[in-house]
């Protein structure tokens, strides 16, 4: 799997900052902020979008508030490692509520889930559906105790 690298300029990469500080920003805001017309932020915004390196926006949510009081990383090791496993395990875990992110990584565990629930009762539905018809070796989960930093803007140089 190879990922053209976009050449991107010095505006884009402003762009790209203040998107990532606050999506929300008008058009005009952005504009202003990055120092470019708002037919020419639009433009460089429409071919950032159409290269895939803007993927969407989003809105970020105080989940304690709405009752998601529980984080919980959990490492996965399996003795399966064909593709045909993984697309399905991926399938499987696309599916269940709470997953927020997946990822396939190397070292000693195989797979990194991170799930966000409502308690340990939460997170005990999510482990009886994740190890429901998969064999996995171990399931471990650690509990985020303090979110210290989150979804921290990434540096464009």
């Amino acid at each position: 799997m190879t990922t053209e690298i976009l050449e991107i300029d010095r505006i884009d990469r402003k762009l790209l900052a203040a998107l990532q500080a606050d999506s929300s920003l008008s058009q005009r805001a952005l504009a202003d902020k990055v120092g470019l017309s708002q037919n020419a932020c639009w433009r460089r915004l429409q071919r950032l979008q159409a290269e895939g390196v803007i993927l969407g926006q989003r809105a970020e949510l105080d989940l304690a508030r709405l009752g998601l009081d529980l984080v919980v990383m959990v490492m996965i090791k399996t003795p399966h490692h064909s593709k045909d496993w993984a697309d399905r395990f991926k399938a499987h875990v696309e599916r269940l509520p709470g997953v927020v992110d997946l990822y396939r990584i190397g070292g000693e565990w195989d797979y990194l889930i991170k799930v966000v629930t409502r308690g340990i009762a939460g997170y005990d539905r999510f482990y009886q559906n994740l190890v429901d018809g998969f064999d996995l070796s171990v399931v471990t989960g650690h509990f985020v105790m303090e979110e210290m930093i989150s979804a921290k803007p990434v540096v464009l140089t």
